[in-house]
């Protein structure tokens, strides 16, 4: 293959007419500024090149070897060697900057770039009668993922000092280049998003070793956990397994491999429970655990409002089961009523004031049951919108930040509305969860509060799954829902609260690029 290779070469210089009794011509050459710039972009590269030759030119000190690494495209950025070698490659116009490329001759540079391997030129290999009495060995270095080649790495030296085992030195020195920058990479990268993991307001985080014991936590957790917050050190190093509430999901990722994710916890914290939701992942390196990486999150007011939520629509269901119910009684019960009172006390109906009297006794059942049908007093004061969606806001922020849904809100204009404050809190939150599970792999919901008329507008728009005309058409309609566990109360009670308020609710929606709902309430 290398006989082909340098063969090939030599003929391509013979049909470009470079005459082989003259030094060959470095045509192309990186001028300071542009040598500068590239060097930058290269210091990393160059960082662990210094390293690794400097140890190996101290354990040849003497030989007249010189080490150059180049870029992608052959351009000499560094050299570093035998004071000899580098006067004589001086000589010959190597410096740094210039290009190795294949109109200068057969040079290794070039064909190592040319065939992504390494590549020795040695003696008659080359083709200027200047570098037949030189040995060069030239070895790719591949960027992290090993499909692209970033630059080379060469040796040059007289050839009376050419060893048989050059080229594999040369391509183990590239191989060593190679995984120390991917390391420091990885090193880099893992230092920053253990950073960003632990500096994060919403989660306590712990991490321990293969065997448990805890090598980096953060304050949240030392919160959670009712810890020392002010002696962080104490924990560090000790067993994981010693933490009732946790220590045994890292015990079965250990003896199991498998990551126990969302698991649902409640702590007793000075009478009142807190809940908790916890994940513990593994972290492998070639199949290897390394560590462990625990994360836990308060979801207290979560299932607060979650239970809030349930409560009012078990209400306000029953509510409607007993309208429904009462309506479908009352007219029968109507009917007989009339009729026998049509009758009168002339027919002689037996037990006739019995009868009447148990007829208007279930009448006033059926008013007791109309009643739960009945929106409750409300109670109107003067309120800012803002206030009342930053109070909403404070706590749906954490249910978002789970889901992985940011919230943009932006006040343009706000103004003071008649409305009763709790009510208008149930409105927000409906409709945020209706925007929330629009958004099940997360997403963008963006709040606006504007005036439009003699309305305050409060906008919500998501950029979720979308309804199309049919479903939006029955959008607040009693019992009607897409949800495999909804009862189709949630539109409705918006609906309801606002009309209440003397406003109207508008909703567009268009599939796969997400819906807009808008209320409208009168202002003071």
């Amino acid at each position: 293959m290398k006989v082909e290779i340098i063969k090939e070469s030599k003929q391509q210089c013979i049909e470009q007419g470079i005459q082989s009794d003259i030094q060959p011509v470095f045509n192309k050459c990186f001028s300071d500024e542009e040598l500068k710039i590239e060097l930058c972009k290269y210091s990393e590269v160059l960082e662990v090149f210094n390293y690794f030759v400097d140890k190996f030119l101290s354990s040849t000190s003497g030989n007249p070897y010189l080490i150059a690494i180049s870029n992608h495209e052959g351009y000499i950025l560094s050299f570093r060697g035998d004071s000899t070698i580098i006067e004589l490659a001086s000589k010959l116009g190597i410096k740094e900057g210039v290009q190795y490329n294949e109109d200068i001759g057969t040079n290794a540079i070039a064909l190592s770039l040319r065939y992504g391997q390494p590549i020795e030129v040695i003696g008659e290999d080359h083709y200027h009668d200047v570098m037949k009495g030189m040995a060069c060995c030239t070895a790719p270095i591949y960027g992290e993922g090993g499909n692209r080649i970033v630059g080379t790495l060469s040796l040059m030296t007289m050839i009376d000092y050419a060893h048989p085992n050059l080229l594999a030195l040369i391509s183990t020195l590239a191989d060593s280049v190679e995984r120390e920058i991917v390391l420091r990479r990885q090193n880099t990268e893992h230092h920053i998003l253990n950073q960003v993991l632990l500096a994060t307001n919403y989660y306590g985080v712990v991490v321990t070793d293969a065997f448990g014991r805890i090598v980096e936590l953060n304050e949240n957790i030392l919160r959670m956990l009712h810890w020392d917050n002010h002696d962080k050190e104490k924990y560090l190093h000790s067993s994981v397994f010693d933490v009732s509430l946790i220590g045994d999901f890292f015990q079965d990722v250990i003896d199991q491999g498998e990551a126990s994710v969302g698991v649902e916890l409640a702590l007793q914290v000075r009478g009142s429970i807190r809940y908790y939701m916890l994940d513990v992942v593994p972290i492998y390196d070639q199949q290897i655990l390394i560590r462990i990486v625990g994360t836990l999150r308060n979801i207290t007011e979560m299932k607060k409002t979650e239970e809030l939520l349930r409560s009012t629509e078990k209400l306000v269901y029953a509510g409607e089961v007993a309208v429904s119910i009462a309506h479908e009684i009352r007219n029968p019960l109507t009917t007989v009523k009339g009729m026998i009172q049509l009758s009168g006390k002339d027919s002689k109906l037996l037990h006739y004031d019995l009868i009447m009297s148990e007829l208007e006794r279930m009448n006033l059942i059926i008013s007791d049951f109309m009643i739960l049908g009945k929106p409750k007093v409300v109670q109107f004061s003067d309120e800012y919108s803002s206030t009342i969606l930053k109070e909403v806001l404070s706590i749906f922020q954490i249910h978002a930040d789970m889901n992985d849904i940011s919230i943009i809100s932006e006040t343009i204009q706000d103004v003071q509305v008649k409305c009763d404050r709790n009510q208008m809190k149930q409105v927000i939150l409906n409709i945020l969860r209706n925007a929330m599970e629009a958004l099940p792999s997360g997403g963008e919901i963006h709040i606006s509060l504007d005036i439009e008329g003699s309305f305050q507008r409060i906008k919500f728009t998501d950029n979720g799954e979308g309804m199309p005309p049919e479903v939006l058409r029955r959008m607040g309609e009693p019992f009607h829902t897409t949800k495999s566990d909804g009862n189709g109360l949630g539109m409705m009670i918006v609906n309801n609260i606002i009309a209440s308020h003397g406003g109207r609710v508008d909703i567009t929606s268009e599939v796969g690029k997400g819906t807009s709902v808008a209320i409208f309430l009168p202002m003071k």
